[in-house]
């Protein structure tokens, strides 16, 4: 994960000091990329240790359509719990946007309704596997209309996926990235679901392509990100899935819920990963 490294440096040297909404304060950079090969290991942050099951439950707990944090919680999973109301809710984020994409009638501009929506991600699979040379297989989570309703408005905007060569790739369009505690968790979220996605539509993984907008570090975690810069990357583990070709939704619309994290961790399988010890920092809500 030398890019991981790469990046951290960069804007280190080159960042600029700045305000933010959370009164922490930022150094940031504006309009960086970075790309990972998939078949050559499967890009986890290892000059820390990343949070492994909080990476799992959160992306299958975004499959599902999720705006609730007990299906987190219930799990050990308490990443979302700041942003949560009283009974836990949070709003149409993005599990809402990936699935029930919320459309009005353009003569009347009433909207239809909730239960009369576009399934995003369900869609993006089935055009990667029955149109996989177009270049509208894209998922946002960007929903204009409504982003003061979110408790708050999604960070990682836009993905779009890529089918060439009997490869599945991918990009992300992300407008607000922490570099020292969302970044590891973006790139391993994106990168599971290309994974997920490959092996359902009987692809190989190719690229994961990850590109920021405001990519900063906060200024309480500037000296984490120097002990953290000593530490030498090490091999990057692997990935298995354990789901037939096929059977990704009905796993993430059918089963997972009812799964343990043992259980789940039987099916996406990382293999020998190893890391330097955890670097805490505090979130900035």
């Amino acid at each position: 994960m030398e890019q991981y490294q790469k990046l951290v440096t960069d804007v280190l040297l080159n960042g600029s000091n700045s305000d933010d909404r959370t009164g922490t304060g930022t150094k940031s950079v504006f309009g960086r990329q970075v790309r990972f090969d998939l078949s050559k290991g499967f890009p986890i942050v290892t000059s820390k240790k990343t949070f492994w099951k909080g990476v799992v439950v959160e992306l299958l707990w975004l499959m599902r359509g999720e705006t609730n944090i007990k299906f987190l919680t219930d799990r050990g999973v308490h990443i979302w719990d700041e942003w949560a109301d009283e009974k836990g809710d949070l709003g149409p984020i993005y599990g809402r946007a990936w699935r029930k994409w919320e459309h009005c009638n353009n003569k009347t501009q009433e909207c239809i309704g909730y239960n009369n929506y576009t399934d995003q991600l369900r869609n993006v699979i089935e055009t990667i596997k029955s149109n996989p040379n177009s270049r509208r297989i894209i998922v946002s989570a960007w929903n204009a209309g409504i982003i003061d309703e979110m408790a708050l408005p999604p960070c990682h905007t836009l993905f779009q996926f890529y089918v060439r060569d009997g490869k599945l790739s991918c990009q992300l369009y992300q407008r607000s990235a922490d570099l020292f505690l969302g970044v590891p968790f973006n790139i391993a979220s994106y990168a599971l679901l290309t994974h997920l996605i490959a092996n359902d539509a009987g692809l190989e993984v190719g690229d994961f392509v990850h590109t920021f907008g405001d990519l900063h570090l906060y200024n309480n975690h500037i000296d984490q990100c120097y002990e953290m810069l000593k530490r030498k990357p090490l091999e990057l583990p692997t990935i298995d899935i354990n789901l037939n070709r096929d059977d990704l939704m009905f796993f993430v619309d059918k089963q997972c819920h009812k799964m343990s994290w043992e259980e789940i961790k039987q099916v996406i399988n990382l293999k020998n990963y190893k890391s330097h010890p955890p670097i805490k920092g505090e979130v900035s809500v």
